[in-house]
């Protein structure tokens, strides 16, 4: 095989790549070294230098990476979207979230709620707290991690309720979705594929971003609770 595609990527994509990797390894004779991280430690590693042969992130990230210099312009690629979902214990009962109003009475009326510190989805959700005027009451229950997929604390029984996007929670054996946020505080994330300005592998990056942009891939993705690019 030849020498691997180094990828930067943040979590939001996680759930799927296991499956898609080996795909595209398979087919093209080239190891892909994918390392993870929620997109604020990321980002926070490439400011210091860190850098590889492509990133997938969010497209806001992606367009200041841009900005900087650090990624290539033209090698911007919108992958897909994906929202921000709540899930609880397989076979535990599932709350009502079909309104802000039911949301926060779920949240308020459950014994623990987990989410992350650093991930996107744990940073949207504390602004949501904040705003419902809940904030002190979730947490004063919550559990946090910094990253990583926060739904294991609930399958482990550590927590009573998961917040994260929506491919995290269904990546998690033992807990059911119980759907997404409502509509008026949803995320909805971009995720963006970029290759670095700096690197020799440039062919060999775009051909892993054309690989992520396929229609099967696509429908892989849509399975694992990605949308479409432009849905």
């Amino acid at each position: 095989m030849s020498s691997a595609i180094e990828v930067l990527a943040s979590n939001s994509i996680r759930a799927v790549m296991g499956e898609l990797i080996p795909q595209f390894e398979r087919t093209n004779n080239c190891r892909i070294e994918i390392s993870y991280d929620p997109a604020k430690v990321m980002l926070a590693r490439i400011e210091k230098g860190e850098t590889a042969d492509l990133v997938i992130t969010g497209s806001g990230a992606i367009d200041e990476l841009v900005k900087q210099g650090r990624v290539l312009a033209d090698s911007r690629r919108i992958l897909a979207r994906c929202r921000v979902g709540v899930a609880v214990r397989a076979g535990a009962p599932k709350p009502d979230i079909g309104s802000v109003d039911a949301l926060k009475r779920a949240l308020l009326d459950a014994e623990s709620v987990a989410y992350t510190q650093e991930g996107a989805s744990g940073m949207h959700f504390s602004g949501v707290i904040e705003r419902m005027g809940i904030a002190e009451q979730v947490k004063a229950k919550a559990v946090r991690q910094p990253g990583g997929l926060i739904g294991e604390l609930v399958a482990a029984g550590k927590a009573e309720i998961a917040i994260q996007q929506i491919p995290e929670l269904l990546a998690v054996p033992g807990i059911e979705l119980v759907g997404p946020l409502p509509e008026e505080i949803q995320l909805v994330t971009v995720s963006c594929a970029g290759i670095f300005s700096g690197t020799k592998r440039a062919e060999a990056a775009q051909s892993f971003i054309d690989f992520l942009a396929a229609p099967a891939t696509l429908r892989a993705m849509r399975a694992r609770g990605f949308q479409p690019p432009a849905g």
